[in-house]
């Protein structure tokens, strides 16, 4: 347990610095960081997904990941059209489907191999593009303080919002939120990630943002951490739900003590689009 906590410490001490910066400049340093995560995160569900004898198309799902947040940096800041996207979006679900008929019998679950692929694109690059709206769509250009600081809103309070359920739940224990997909999750831990979002993003709010005049007012902030500390612990069990059909504790290895992309992801796939939308919702976007 404790060379674990070690190799989380240190892998945060790095990973941390590497996507504030990323942030901050925004533009293709960001597109560029989620263009690896997003083509990491489709190549471990490709795995999971093969523990079950599926064979997706590796190569449509990675790619098609990973191109994804630089298509929507295209869009956010003007340089692409997207009434194209529709056509662009029909045409790659075509290949998607030429692909299973061309490599996959009938035998080798074609329709399964299609839906994992697709699956793969959209949940670990398309969820994580809107980190690129939310970036640029409210008009700040790159190396901006303010505009990192919208993204990072949700971020922080995801991070909080975990901290807190798991260091709860580990030493409260009781009752199992959801014994069948993650036994190790307890509601005194989900309830203390909740509690954490709502106090952590109106904190964040008060001593960050509004010192950077970033138009998020102090009740906008707190509908972030209800929705941050609801729906970011429901994508933290979808993904659960995932590894456990596939009968594995750890979506990959890449990361010392977290696991793989999609372990240390898994609650911002819900948590960044959803922001996005409060944030349309509320007119800053």
């Amino acid at each position: 347990m404790a060379s674990t906590m070690i190799q989380r410490v240190g892998v945060a001490i790095v990973a941390i610095p590497l996507a504030v910066a990323a942030m901050w400049y925004g533009g293709p340093v960001l597109a560029g960081l989620l263009f690896l995560l997003a083509g990491l995160g489709a190549g471990e569900i490709v795995r999971l997904a093969r523990q079950e004898g599926i064979a997706p198309w590796r190569y449509g799902a990675v790619g098609s990941a990973a191109i994804l947040p630089v298509l929507a940096w295209s869009v956010a800041t003007g340089r692409s059209d997207l009434a194209s996207w529709p056509f662009a979006v029909t045409a790659w679900f075509l290949v998607v489907m030429l692909h299973a008929l061309w490599r996959r019998g009938p035998t080798k679950k074609p329709l399964s191999s299609a839906a994992v692929t697709v699956l793969a694109a959209l949940y670990a690059g398309g969820l994580l593009s809107f980190a690129m709206i939310i970036r640029h769509a409210s008009g700040y250009e790159e190396q901006s303080i303010p505009g990192m600081l919208l993204l990072l809103l949700p971020i922080a309070t995801t991070w909080a919002c975990d901290t807190a359920a798991m260091e709860v739940g580990r030493r409260l224990k009781g009752p199992k939120l959801a014994p069948t997909v993650s036994p190790g999750k307890t509601w005194s831990g989900s309830v203390a990630g909740l509690l954490a979002a709502l106090i952590v993003a109106p904190a964040f709010q008060v001593l960050v943002l509004a010192r950077w005049d970033v138009p998020v007012t102090p009740f906008q902030a707190l509908v972030f951490g209800g929705v941050v500390g609801i729906f970011g612990q429901l994508g933290d069990l979808t993904e659960s739900l995932f590894k456990r059909e596939a009968g594995v504790k750890d979506s990959g290895h890449i990361l010392p003590g977290h696991g793989g992309i999609l372990d240390r992801l898994d609650s911002l796939y819900f948590v960044i689009p959803l922001s996005a939308i409060l944030y349309r919702y509320f007119g800053i976007l």
